[in-house]
């Protein structure tokens, strides 16, 4: 299959044995239904896959019901583990972890329940592991529950199945200048929307974290900066979006020809969303598009 040819939200990269392995969220109503599972794609470029696979499918008896969202795969200690969020009986949402021996799967629950606070609407977690090589979990604290959504971490134990700290909050999304005021319909709610975190590390030492919302033009990726390099900041927000408009949730890694790529999806409009990858550079404060 081509990369126009598949519909899918939220994409994320793991590079491992010489291939592409795509994740995300790959229902085909991840709004109401009941949830199905997650897929994966696999390729030798970024234009052609082979699949869909099953990488994960609810056992009997799991907690998660609806919006199987937004699934990252990251090898640790010899095995491949999905940071995803769900939404089921006892959480209002929340990122959970799976685990499985190989990167196309299959996944199984590993965490019992969400790792994110029980009584928190959070989603999007993703892997970070600090300075000083402890795993952490940041997430966002959504929008919807408190008004201006927050990005916040926690730190896990080393078998990355649960929280040993309570969460600390990094920033909020109305710290940036280019983040504007949503109203959710089914919620009858308006406020400043945070998805799609993703930690990195530039070369210069300073650590910046993607994330979307919604912009002038709809929904759109920025970052903020972390001079000091340490997760818990201070965070300086970028003084513009990354990708302005229609398109977002985010993350960055270097292909196997040494590109550093930018992955996202675009248009924000279901069945229509795709994932783009658009080369990006560094620069001394955080990321430009190396066609701007």
């Amino acid at each position: 299959m081509l990369t126009a040819d598949i519909q899918i939200r939220d994409p994320f990269i793991l590079l491992h044995g010489g291939q592409y392995y795509m994740y995300g969220s790959t229902d085909k109503d991840i709004w109401k239904a009941d949830g199905v599972g997650f897929d994966v794609y696999v390729g030798g470029d970024l234009e052609n896959w082979r699949g869909p696979r099953p990488a994960f499918r609810p056992p009997e008896g799991f907690w998660g019901v609806k919006n199987f969202w937004a699934p990252e795969v990251y090898e640790y200690g010899g095995a491949f583990y999905m940071f995803a969020s769900f939404i089921g009986p006892g959480y209002n949402r929340g990122t959970a972890v799976l685990k499985a021996p190989r990167p196309e799967g299959p996944f199984a629950p590993h965490s019992a329940g969400a790792v994110t606070p029980a009584e928190w609407m959070c989603l999007d977690g993703t892997l970070y592991i600090d300075e000083n090589a402890r795993p952490h979990m940041v997430f966002c604290h959504e929008w919807v529950q408190t008004g201006d959504g927050t990005l916040c971490s926690v730190e896990l134990d080393d078998t990355l199945s649960r929280a040993v700290s309570p969460p600390i909050e990094l920033f909020a999304s109305s710290d940036a200048a280019w983040s504007g005021k949503a109203y959710s319909p089914s919620n009858k709610i308006e406020g400043y929307v945070t998805d799609g975190c993703f930690p990195y590390r530039l070369t210069s030492g300073k650590l910046l974290m993607l994330w979307s919302c919604v912009g002038e033009k709809g929904y759109c990726l920025g970052y903020a900066v972390s001079p000091s390099g340490l997760l818990r900041g201070p965070w300086l927000q970028a003084p513009e979006p990354l990708f302005a408009a229609d398109g977002g949730h985010g993350m960055v890694f270097r292909s196997y020809g040494n590109k550093l790529l930018l992955a996202l999806h675009r248009p924000n409009e279901t069945p229509r969303e795709r994932a783009m990858f658009i080369e990006v550079e560094e620069t001394e404060d955080g990321l430009r598009r190396a066609d701007a």
